[in-house]
Parts: structure tokens; sequence; C-alpha cells
């Protein structure tokens, strides 16, 4: 009988070669930090650092597929698109993203498939590993500096919900600069976690 060990070691390597195939090389190594990110996170909090390398690893595994093919698969596979979804397929890829985090590579894991979801939008009371995924995203090294950065990688280890205030507030304030749609959920988690 596998150990956990074994089990999330197999796991790991096997998803690192698919999302080596899947992802363009600048994705791919984001996807890795994210995932090593996410594991220290946990390691930190006191949740299973195995559990946030895995839904590291595919956070991002439907971000380099075509926008039109996004949309043609969230059609095939009953996905709703909202209207900003719509205008901007990009966002899509969370959701669709959690979709194939079961389907596609085996995650049965209803916590990895959900951290997957949300992993853009956030939303309100999100779980430990939720906001992990979500916060590892904006921090890891990789990232190109954002507003706020800085002050995120330290909140990021000292406290969960002051780190996803700054980045909400961040990303909110980013997306009304570029008179970009936000999506209402976004909206939804900054009024929840402004007041956590």
């Amino acid at each position: 009988m596998m150990t956990e060990r074994k089990q999330f070691e197999e796991k790991a390597k096997e998803l690192t070669a698919s999302m080596k195939k899947e992802l363009d090389e600048k994705r791919f190594r984001h996807t890795l930090s994210v995932a090593h990110t996410a594991s220290a996170m946990a390691m930190c909090y006191g949740y299973d650092p195995y559990k946030a390398y895995l839904a590291g690893l595919l956070h991002d595994c439907a971000k380099c597929i075509s926008h039109d093919k996004k949309l043609s698969l969230c059609v095939k596979y009953g996905i709703d698109a909202n209207t900003v979804e719509e205008k901007n397929p990009d966002l899509l890829h969370a959701k669709l993203g959690s979709y194939l985090a079961h389907a596609k590579y085996g995650i049965e894991d209803e916590e990895i498939i959900s951290a997957i979801l949300y992993h853009t939008t956030g939303k309100p009371a999100m779980s430990m590993l939720e906001k992990i995924i979500y916060i590892a995203d904006y921090i890891e090294i990789h990232r190109k500096s954002l507003p706020s950065m800085e002050k995120a990688r330290r909140l990021a280890f000292l406290d969960l919900n002051a780190c996803m205030k700054v980045i909400l507030e961040s990303t909110l304030s980013f997306l009304q600069e570029k008179a970009a749609p936000v999506d209402e959920i976004t909206r939804e988690t900054y009024e929840y976690y402004k007041n956590a």
C-alpha cells in the first residue's frame, strides 16, 4: 500500500508533466512557483502542504487554452459564463480549470477543485485552501511587481484575511483605473474581507 507521501509524489510528478505540455514556458514557471508558495503557506498555517501544492499545480490548467476554445468547452461542459466572462474569456480559465481538474486530471478532492474555481475572483468566507491559492497566485516570486506586492507578501505568512483585503483593494483599484469590468463576486469578496 502506497503511503500518502508516495501518492502525492506520484500525482505531483504526473501533473507537473501534464502542465509542462499544456502551458507555455512563462505560465509553467508561474505555476510551479504558485505550487511552492502555496505549500510553504500551508505549512505556516498547519494546513496540508501536499494538497496546497497540487492545487497550485492545477490552478491555471486551462489558462493557455484559446479564448474561442474556452468558450466552446464551457458550452460543451455546461459551464455558465456571465457577461463579464463572455467579454473577457480569459476569466473563464478558473471555472474551466476546476472542471478539468476533476474530469481530465483525476482530482476528487472538493477543496482543491473549489480553490481552483475561486482563485481569480475570490468569494466571501473562503476556506483556508481557497485563500492560500488566491494569495499564492498574487505573491509568487516570478510575478511582475504589482501594487501592494511587498505588503501582501509579508501579510501572507501573518494574517490571511488581512492579506486578502490588501490584494482585493489593489485588484479593484487596478481594474477601476483600466475601466475594466469587475465580476460582482470580486466586489462581494472585497466587502467581506474589508471587515473580516
